[in-house]
């Protein structure tokens, strides 16, 4: 897979872009860099790259606003570059359309492992196998009131319209409808949506559940307070 990725750096940092770029073309990516979030912009829309890496604090176009321009045009999968784990950075990139974030200083193989983790799972949109749902079922389709989940053609329709999921809201929305009526805590979403064999941060589940709530419903997903999220079937 590495071989054949193609990832657009945005990181105004020359240290840093240098050997972020030299780490990341050893392990087989192809790589854009750009200093800046304008130069980014032009760059994704030339390329189209595979997986789009945007630290948050870059000139010009800051990395947040990028994000967005990025997922008006693209679902591409995005991961924010923060220097600060702090949670005003980390929301909203998150809520502009990033999948996941990571904090700076980072180790170079742990960044490598969360760009495959998150290009596996948007290569395999449906994810593993998963067990009889109680919903309504014709043809792969699943049915929760007004809410249709073509499970083979990966598409979502609300009340008759089609509903513009990216890649991660799709597996979240497919992991809820695999077992409706059942309370998934935010660990165990991490692990199967994420791809996460370790600990995570739980805010990427919130923000993402907040997200796929205005796009199906907001009374859809239901919080269950202590343990977790649950969808109503």
């Amino acid at each position: 897979m590495a071989d054949q990725t193609h990832v657009l750096f945005v990181e105004d940092d020359d240290v840093i872009r240098e050997a972020t770029q030299l780490a990341l073309e050893r392990d087989g990516f192809v790589v854009t860099a750009m200093p800046d979030g304008l130069s980014g912009l032009e760059a994704f829309r030339a390329d189209r790259p595979d997986i789009a890496l945007l630290d948050v604090m870059v000139p010009g176009l800051d990395g947040v606003s990028l994000c967005r321009r990025i997922r008006d045009e693209s679902t591409v999968p995005v991961i924010m570059l923060s220097a600060r784990a702090d949670s005003i950075d980390v929301v909203l990139g998150l809520e502009a359309g990033a999948d996941d974030y990571v904090t700076k200083p980072f180790d170079g193989a742990v960044l490598v492992a969360r760009i495959r983790a998150v290009l596996r799972r948007f290569g395999h949109a449906g994810g593993g196998d998963r067990t009889e749902s109680a919903a309504s079922t014709a043809g792969g389709v699943l049915s929760f009131g007004d809410l249709e989940i073509d499970t083979e053609g990966m598409e979502v329709r609300r009340a008759g319209q089609p509903v513009a999921l990216t890649p991660t809201e799709m597996r979240l929305l497919l992991e809820f409808s695999s077992a409706p009526g059942t309370v998934l805590s935010r660990d165990k979403l991490l692990e199967r949506v994420w791809d996460y064999g370790w600990g995570g941060d739980t805010r990427v589940v919130d923000v993402h559940v907040q997200r796929l709530r205005t796009k199906i419903g907001q009374d859809r997903i239901e919080t269950v307070r202590g343990f977790g999220y649950k969808l109503k079937a």
